[in-house]
């Protein structure tokens, strides 16, 4: 049996609620379940808070536009696709819809459960396939990491949050070390699966509040959130501890063992801003390998060994 999906309404006499609530029902496919606003600030706070697979939105609302509420609930976040009904049918408004960030539009005039049916499903499909894009430009190719792009968004919402609140977190670059030996060594496929193998451990055991990143070739970026320099030390020594327990077995007769260095700086004690923060911990990440790798380096100089844990 297929999910029910959850529509929002918003806006309508009852009558036309009354309308609506019979099509959505009579719809072939996936069954819909049809909640209503009736007013423009309820229904822009349920479109802005709740999850729904899909809005129905009057394009009159009072004195307010349905496009007014389009448009606020976009610059809260909002992604749900917006399907307005309009008694305006021309080519002219149809343009004017989609120009202002709706999904699609429909004319109440005529309308029927096939015509509804089918907006809902070009608006579902158009979403899928713009956050599959969006997701696309947000991740490395390779390895299925956050990009360095991602990356520097997320450092820059980070740092507004520890400024707010007055909380750190660290960022810790993570390079593979001796990595051009081994592409010189086994080609370049190797070296992917060398830099694939610590992206996956690096990913499947930091914390869900933190983010991965490749930065680029052969070098990582963690985001750990509400930690410390401590913290964020123990953290990336026991996953440096799992790296030493887990080599990259490439095929049944090459097993490559991988260490790594890595570079950790803390915002506000560290760096005054995204990009202070980011050239502390690729200063102490150049630390840790010219002191002979196999290491963690701090900004204040201090270096410990990823096998003394």
């Amino acid at each position: 049996m297929a999910a029910v999906r959850k529509l929002l309404l918003i806006g309508g006499d009852l009558d036309q609620q009354r309308v609506l609530l019979q099509l959505v029902k009579e719809c072939r496919g996936a069954p819909f379940d049809l909640e209503l606003a009736v007013t423009y600030e309820v229904g822009l706070k349920k479109l802005v808070g709740a999850h729904y697979a899909a809005c129905l939105l009057e394009y009159h609302l009072g004195a307010r536009d349905g496009f007014e509420l389009l448009r606020e609930a976009r610059q809260s976040g909002s992604k749900t696709p917006v399907i307005v009904l309009t008694a305006n049918d021309s080519e002219e408004a149809d343009l004017t819809e989609r120009d202002k960030g709706a999904a699609d539009y429909l004319s109440k005039a005529g309308l029927t459960p096939r015509l509804l049916e089918r907006a809902l499903r070009y608006a579902l499909k158009l979403d899928e396939a713009l956050s599959r894009l969006s997701e696309l430009a947000q991740l490395d190719e390779l390895t299925n990491l956050f990009n360095r792009r991602e990356l520097q968004r997320i450092l820059s919402e980070e740092w507004d949050r520890s400024v707010r609140f007055e909380r750190p977190f660290s960022l810790v670059m993570v390079d593979i070390d001796h990595f051009k030996v081994i592409n010189d060594t086994h080609g370049h496929q190797v070296g992917d699966e060398v830099i694939r193998h610590v992206s996956s451990l690096l990913a499947g055991q930091v914390r869900n509040v933190d983010r991965v990143a490749r930065y680029g070739g052969e070098e990582f970026a963690l985001v750990m959130v509400e930690t410390d320099l401590a913290g964020a030390v123990y953290g990336i020594r026991r996953l440096g501890a799992l790296l030493a327990e887990t080599p990259c077995i490439v095929s049944r007769d090459l097993t490559i063992e991988v260490t790594l260095s890595a570079g950790v700086a803390t915002s506000q004690s560290d760096a005054s801003s995204v990009s202070d923060l980011i050239h502390a911990a690729d200063m102490a990440l150049y630390a840790a390998k010219n002191g002979g790798r196999n290491r963690i380096a701090t900004t204040d100089g201090k270096t410990v060994l990823f096998d003394s844990f």
